[in-house]
């Protein structure tokens, strides 16, 4: 079994239709003057994306990363402005009050393993006022259970779930469409996180192995945590999308709403945004307006 050396792998660089579908909506109708449902995006081919029957189903979800107990990254519109950066609770509720209807929190201290936000981010779960998808150095059933017990809509593993597929799928079982599995990927190579190094394993080799599991999606992240994505990217996603038999969730790589729209018409269901993304071209009400359950 692939799984098997991966797992090796990942021990020796360290030491140590579809289930669970977003919502459906109607067309975009996008701002005045814009054409909808039309990925403007530089260098995005339309040939194959305008007969797409899924398009106009993604959402939006917006990243609140906490570090030390606060709010690492700000987002620079005015709703955010006056909040006090470990008022947590205070930036959930203001993405609310912008029109999302879940965030995506990070504990970014715990996926580094130089602590731990936990309480802070069970307060975001139960006072936030909008559905929380918790992520971040999650690695054991037990704190599993913890979140989704706060009140977590969904919790995110990362390097152990694709490591040990046996948790993965104890855990996916227990909790069917509550666990989204995450991976960096470069090229068609998982990545492990934390080394930027890619194992020798093929994504559509672990997609085998997992579709099989009631997960509530696939989170994709690139290589490289800046810049938008490439043609072929775009396309490897397209065929991450097509492969899966749930939702396959894109971790940044967006610049403007033209990559929004590039990544809905190439089928995924939806794009998990850090909070520096927004700027007055991808406004966040706009967005939560067109991307938001």
């Amino acid at each position: 079994m692939f799984f098997r050396s991966l797992a090796e792998n990942v021990k020796l660089f360290t030491k140590s239709g579809k289930r669970n579908e977003f919502p459906r909506r109607g067309p975009r109708q996008g701002p005045p003057g814009q054409r909808p449902n039309v990925p403007n995006g530089p260098g995005v081919i339309l040939h194959d994306c305008r007969t797409r029957q899924n398009v106009a189903d993604m959402i939006v979800i917006p990243v609140l990363d906490v570090r030390n107990g606060v709010c690492s990254v700000i987002p620079d519109d005015e709703a955010f402005r006056g909040i006090a950066p470990d008022d947590l609770v205070g930036f959930a509720q203001s993405w609310g009050v912008a029109g999302f209807s879940r965030i995506h929190v990070v504990d970014h201290d715990a996926l580094f393993g130089i602590g731990s936000n936990a309480s802070m981010i069970e307060d975001v779960i139960r006072d936030g006022g909008v559905e929380v998808q918790a992520s971040g150095g999650v690695q054991t059933s037990d704190e599993v259970q913890r979140l989704l017990d706060a009140g977590a809509a969904r919790v995110v593993v990362g390097t152990r779930g694709i490591a040990e597929p046996d948790w993965l799928a104890s855990i996916a079982e227990s909790n069917p469409s509550l666990v989204i599995l995450e991976t960096a990927l470069k090229e068609r190579k998982v990545i492990v996180r934390g080394w930027g190094r890619a194992l020798p394993t093929d994504i559509f080799d672990v997609i085998t192995e997992i579709d099989s599991l009631p997960l509530a999606g696939l989170l994709v992240a690139p290589s490289q945590s800046d810049g938008v994505r490439t043609v072929t990217e775009l396309s490897l996603l397209e065929d991450i999308a097509e492969a899966c038999d749930f939702p396959v969730l894109a971790w940044g790589g967006v610049g403007s709403l033209g990559d929004l729209r590039a990544l809905e018409h190439r089928g995924v269901a939806a794009v998990v945004m850090t909070a520096g993304l927004f700027t007055r071209e991808i406004d966040p009400r706009w967005v939560a307006r067109e991307f938001a359950e």
